[in-house]
């Protein structure tokens, strides 16, 4: 699992027009889980399962 960050400057990810977070090959706005035992949450697309670390 690779941070957002790091998702975006590869190509993984792309930001559209309002700043949402969107996975470049299904094309899909990344839903948030959180998790409170771990510092920063979960993105996931919810078509390919991929997921990526957002810290705060």
């Amino acid at each position: 699992m690779q941070s957002v960050r790091k998702g975006l400057r590869d190509g993984d990810l792309e930001k559209d027009t309002y700043g949402r977070v969107l996975c470049v090959p299904c094309q899909k706005s990344l839903t948030t889980q959180d998790n409170p035992d771990e510092l920063g949450s979960i993105r996931l697309c919810p078509d390919c399962g991929e997921e990526w670390r957002e810290l705060r």
